[in-house]
């Protein structure tokens, strides 16, 4: 009976810790999520950084260099995305005004087709498009103020990440501190081996939305897609955010084409567009850039991507995989956590996956 009341005595604690550190976590997420982002972009830039430290450069002066340079690549992209963005919103009044009149014509062919309803319904389709398109004016300009304030409060976000290549060796220190020496080795397999996991999950995103951000415009173009460029680079944009992503970046181009354009030929168009793109990304450019470094499997991947979006928005949407990737890394070192990470992780189901192998048997 004493052994009950102790078990749940433990689960009571280990319950109250886990809401408390949700609440810390939500309520001083202006202060966290900029210092996460930063911890992650630190990874991403520091191969740059060793590199210049290697070419003989003084440890301040390589992070100065390389924070310097990324500062610069990042705010011309934001710049040349905002133009984009301010000539659409001026001609949204235009686009609006097009898109009800293609709204019309289907309505009308609705009702050739199946007769006309009653008086009040006529218009539905209309009003609802129209409702739609306020609330998306609304959204788009909500957006882009969202992101200036984001923006603002990412000021100290290279600071952050100059302080954090500064002081590595310091904070890795500071672990082996903490711990006995025995255990020294151990420590440092898990701190190259999460150094390791989220270098390359960085390195790869980045470059795979970079990728995405050419062939999504390219492609846009190649249809007859008007502000090709603007919308190619949002969807590929929206690849930070995995699964999720690729849906909402293809709905985004896929509603402008059908709503606005009015042309159901090129929203085909870009539906296949974009399926290939789904397929070039999943099967060739992610499992050779990004690889399988953080090997999350997707039920809790998506798991994660939902909680992340639940406390911190849209950056916690992005920290959450690879901050997951860490904790995974943690516990394939720990024998007693040994059980999380094969719940975690993507190995006991091999019997049951899809192979070519097994395709080509069904047919046989």
């Amino acid at each position: 009976m004493r052994r009950k009341k102790d078990r749940l005595k433990q689960l009571t604690y280990i319950l109250l810790c886990g809401v408390l550190l949700v609440y810390v976590l939500v309520e001083a997420r202006n202060f966290l999520y900029p210092i996460f982002l930063a911890l992650l972009f630190s990874y991403l830039l520091y191969p740059v950084v060793k590199t210049l430290e290697e070419w003989g450069l003084p440890r301040i002066l390589a992070n100065f260099i390389t924070i310097i340079a990324a500062m610069a690549v990042f705010i011309t992209f934001i710049v040349l995305l905002y133009r984009q963005l301010a000539v659409f919103l001026g001609d949204f009044p235009t686009l609006q005004e097009q898109a009800l009149r293609n709204i019309d014509k289907l309505q009308h062919s609705i009702d050739e087709e199946f007769g006309a309803g009653h008086p009040e319904d006529e218009r539905w389709l209309r009003h609802q498009v129209n409702n739609a398109f306020e609330l998306s004016s609304s959204f788009i300009t909500d957006l882009l103020m969202s992101m200036t304030n984001t923006l603002t409060k990412f000021g100290l976000m290279p600071v952050y990440i100059f302080l954090m290549l500064y002081y590595r060796n310091k904070f890795e220190n500071v672990v082996y501190r903490q711990l006995p020496s025995y255990q020294h080795p151990k420590a440092k397999r898990i701190i190259d081996e999460i150094s390791l996991v989220t270098k390359h999950y960085m390195r790869g995103v980045v470059m795979v939305v970079l990728i995405l951000c050419f062939v999504n415009s390219l492609g846009l173009l190649l249809i007859g897609v008007e502000y090709a460029i603007m919308l190619g680079v949002l969807s590929a944009l929206m690849n930070f955010i995995p699964y999720f992503g690729t849906l909402i970046g293809a709905a985004i181009p896929l509603t402008y084409t059908l709503m606005v354009q009015g042309s159901p030929q090129k929203a085909l168009w870009v539906l296949l567009l974009f399926l290939l793109v789904q397929f070039t990304e999943n099967n060739i450019l992610t499992p050779n850039i990004t690889g399988s470094q953080v090997n999350i499997n997707p039920m809790f991947t998506i798991l994660s991507i939902i909680v992340g979006g639940m406390i911190w928005g849209l950056p916690g949407m992005f920290v959450a995989v690879p901050l997951l990737g860490m904790f995974k890394v943690y516990c394939d070192n720990n024998d007693g956590l040994r059980a999380w990470s094969y719940l975690l992780g993507t190995e006991g189901t091999e019997e049951h996956a899809l192979t070519f192998s097994k395709i080509k048997q069904l047919f046989k």
